[in-house]
């Protein structure tokens, strides 16, 4: 009991001596700031003694609680190729960068910024009418099921989470509001640059998922494959409502891909898209006319 009762004494005592403290601290510190604040003239100083004194008074009234907040953490720096939000967004495609290194290329100053050379005539006309019979669609013919381009899909999204390096033009098919992203590691001739100057410049904005994302692997043990799927997916509007929409999905692969065929695969999913929203419209319309 005698004890409690010196440390209780002793606690006040240090309280008293705190307070009665306070005033000599901030004399201190406005002598402090007056000697280091230059005498050449005191109409003109560049440090000011009040400060010094408002500052110590109020951290002399900071809570109890602010010494046990944890030290600030600094989030890792962006770079050219590590932007997070896009790198969220790849993700959500099913590609993750592991090695960091996934440039968005929506213009030809991008291309620079990844290293790429810029594209030799802008906008690029691409007649791909060769290549459509080449790039099937999966589950309308016995040529490609859906098993199998699942499968070569997922194949193709690993293989490209582990490239050194990802490519990812983006912009409008041509003559089309359809957004288009293709992800790409083939740094092969002028691929990318082709894409760039092919596709349509977009407005400005934050990265989200395309209308058709195309999924293009390159690489000296690459086998030949090429497809593409539709499927319809809800989607979410801004008054919080669900309507469905349909998306595309592009797959080519090989050691050298082709502009072409990849340009195809771009053409017949929009052709599948315009389709599936033609469908929608006429549906929409008989159901408000019965109504």
């Amino acid at each position: 009991m005698n004890l409690l009762r010196a440390a209780t004494l002793c606690r006040g005592q240090s309280s008293k001596l705190l307070a009665s403290s306070r005033p000599a601290l901030a004399a201190t510190a406005t002598a402090a700031a007056t000697a280091l604040s230059p005498n050449t003239n005191n109409s003109s100083r560049l440090f000011s003694a009040a400060p010094a004194a408002a500052a110590a008074t109020t951290t002399s009234n900071l809570p109890p609680s602010i010494p046990r907040v944890g030290a600030a953490t600094a989030f890792p720096d962006e770079y050219p190729g590590q932007n997070y939000i896009f790198n969220w967004c790849l993700n959500a495609d099913g590609v993750t960068p592991l090695k960091k290194c996934a440039f968005r290329i929506t213009k030809p100053l991008d291309l620079k910024v990844a290293g790429l050379a810029l594209p030799k005539s802008t906008p690029l006309k691409v007649n791909a009418k060769g290549d459509r019979s080449k790039v099937p669609e999966a589950g309308m013919t016995d040529a490609l099921s859906f098993d199998t381009f699942d499968e070569v899909m997922q194949q193709t999204k690993d293989s490209l989470s582990l490239s050194d390096a990802l490519y990812c033009p983006e912009g409008h098919a041509p003559s089309t509001k359809f957004g288009v992203r293709v992800i790409t590691n083939s740094k092969e001739g002028a691929l990318v640059s082709d894409l760039v100057a092919y596709l349509e410049r977009m407005p400005k904005r934050d990265p989200t998922s395309q209308s058709v994302t195309c999924y293009v692997l390159g690489g000296p043990n690459c086998e030949e494959f090429a497809g593409y799927a539709i499927e319809e997916v809800e989607e979410q509007k801004d008054d919080g409502s669900r309507e469905a929409v349909s998306v595309a999905t592009v797959v080519i692969t090989g050691k050298k891909p082709s502009l072409k065929r990849i340009v195809a695969g771009i053409d017949l999913s929009v052709e599948g898209l315009e389709a599936d929203a033609l469908e929608r419209a006429e549906k929409k319309a008989e159901e408000e006319k019965g109504e």
